[in-house]
């Protein structure tokens, strides 16, 4: 009974999800839910889960260990990665990159088109937050239509090119591994390093994927020629230096290369932006002001996102109480063999849209947790990037993601002409990478 109620509690919030209701309260309400449940299942026949816990000890795991661990292992990532993206805008590093890809791409929409995603993808390997997004989107969605590109197609373009650069990005590998190592705690020694492949693989298949449909689904453009990057009304842009420019990867480089800690990258890489960009230049308060500037600013990007990552490590620990009673419902039809696996979750990818159950920062945490209790020996190596490619791919390009949802309110895109782009993708992206994942891992 207390299997039933816990799948029925999670219907609906997959339910909750798709609504677009707030996800902070939403998950806070399931993770009290799954563990009063979890109390009074245990209270009338005790689960292993919980043997020799009190209430308190209970309590204690889901509403301050959770987040407590949550914090001491990636919102500080995700705090320097919001102002690292803050330094490469304000240093007009990105706005430069992007405007010499305009420069390059000349009077040819598709291949202009192609360069800005590419160039796009690349920075979010480092950057996140929907500051970020939006100070970028505005440079280059305009860039697009201009180009005479219909909105519906440089929208999802630009989203497109971002979903790929996000399965590549330090700051969420950090994000996602942590989550995992939640339920396998092996996976704690799991890093950005071992990862690195698959991650460029699945970037390079994105905008493949990403490109692909958006040149099969643009009309014929008729070129405006309006190309600027700069906001009317305002003196010429400035150019970063071309040696700048390197900053962008750069936190990459020094993670994959010398294994440099993620936030002393991002310092490093933010100190080498401002200096070759002149950003360090004037008295020492000046320089201590404009520091403070970019990690304020680059905070408040990030905020909305912090409140639900903190309800969701709660879901996440009270799942880890709740998964004995899903595996007694169903964890006889979970599959164990890697290769029926790869095949079921690229079949199931879409359930990833509208924070469904195929989702870590959705309504998935329950089911992963099922799925990884019914395969204890299973390599971290394969079913980890399993489980991120089913939620990057069709999370980002979801209408539930905070900067799609600005980007249609923006570019005056209506929800079905984005998503009869967005599904098709996030599902062939999402495919395609449980295939690769399979031969590269689950094979061996």
């Amino acid at each position: 009974m207390i299997g039933i109620l816990l799948i029925l509690s999670f219907l609906f919030m997959v339910w909750y999800c798709m609504k677009g209701y707030n996800l902070m309260v939403g998950f806070f309400i399931m993770a009290t839910v799954w563990t009063a449940l979890v109390l009074i299942g245990n209270a009338i026949e005790p689960t292993v889960a919980l043997k020799g816990k009190s209430i308190v000890d209970v309590l204690t795991f889901v509403y301050a260990d959770g987040p407590a661990a949550y914090a001491s292992s990636i919102l500080v990532n995700i705090f320097f990665g919001a102002f690292f993206g803050r330094v490469l805008i304000d240093t007009g590093i990105a706005a430069t990159l992007i405007r010499k890809v305009v420069e390059l791409g000349g009077d040819r929409p598709r291949i202009t088109m192609a360069l800005l995603c590419i160039i796009t993808s690349v920075i979010f390997m480092s950057l996140t937050g929907i500051g970020p997004v939006i100070s970028i989107a505005v440079i280059v969605l305009p860039i697009l239509f201009s180009l005479g590109i219909e909105a519906p197609v440089a929208l999802f373009a630009f989203m497109g090119s971002i979903m790929a650069g996000i399965f590549a990005n330090t700051v969420n590998f950090y994000q996602y591994r942590t989550m995992y190592a939640g339920f396998v705690k092996a996976a704690a020694s799991y890093s950005y390093n071992d990862y690195f492949t698959i991650g460029i693989i699945g970037m390079i298949v994105g905008l493949i994927v990403v490109l692909t449909i958006s040149n099969l689904t643009m009309k014929k453009t008729t070129h405006n020629w309006v190309v600027d990057a700069q906001p009317s009304g305002t003196a010429g842009p400035t150019n970063a230096p071309w040696w700048s420019w390197f900053a962008v990867i750069l936190p990459v480089i020094l993670l994959v290369a010398w294994k440099v800690p993620v936030i002393a990258g991002f310092i490093i890489s933010a100190v080498y932006a401002m200096a070759t960009t002149g950003k360090l230049r004037g008295s020492y308060k000046e320089v201590c002001r404009r520091f403070a500037k970019y990690f304020s600013d680059g905070t408040v990007d990030v905020a909305p996102m912090i409140g639900f990552l903190l309800a969701l490590a709660m879901f996440n620990n009270a799942a880890t109480y709740a998964s004995p009673y899903f595996t007694a419902i169903i964890g006889g039809i979970v599959p164990t063999n890697h290769l029926v696996l790869a095949i079921v979750f690229a079949i199931l990818a879409p359930l990833a849209f509208f924070r469904g159950p195929m989702n870590w920062v959705g309504s998935g945490a329950a089911i992963f947790s099922v799925v990884l209790a019914s395969n204890p020996g299973i390599a971290v190596q394969f079913m980890y990037p399993l489980t991120a490619a089913v939620t990057i791919f069709p999370q980002h390009l979801d209408l539930t993601q905070s900067w799609v949802a600005w980007g249609m309110s923006y570019a005056k895109v209506s929800s079905s002409d984005y998503m009869k782009r967005s599904i098709p993708t996030g599902w062939i992206c999402a495919a395609i990478m449980c295939l690769v994942i399979y031969v590269m891992y689950g094979a061996m």
